[in-house]
């Protein structure tokens, strides 16, 4: 599992030669509601392991959460069942807000 920059992030959503990444938002549904990075997948942290056939193989995923603990500990989850290119957003949609969408909602 890697750790990725939030400006790191955006400027790899920016490229369009780059395969896109799989963004797995894994926090709940009001987090979820009240802000996102668009283009992101919902799945609250406890369903991914009943979900876990909805993260696709072969495509990198970038696991988000509120600050980056939640989206670190899924994305520990996935590696150990044989995702490769895992990566989980540093200081999660705080740092987005924060370092790339200063217009997003913060909570």
């Amino acid at each position: 599992m890697r750790q990725i920059a939030a400006p790191e992030l955006a400027a790899w959503l920016a490229e369009t030669d780059r395969p896109r990444p799989f963004l797995l938002d894994v926090r709940e549904p009001w987090e979820f509601e009240y802000c996102h990075i668009a283009g992101s997948t919902l799945m609250p942290m406890a369903s991914v392991p009943l979900r876990l056939d909805e993260v696709p193989h072969g495509v990198p995923v970038v696991c988000i959460c509120h600050h980056g603990g939640r989206s670190m500990q899924v994305a520990l989850f996935l590696e150990a069942r044989g995702r490769d290119a895992v990566f989980n957003l540093q200081g999660g949609v705080e740092a987005w807000a924060r370092l790339v969408d200063t217009g997003m909602k913060r909570y």
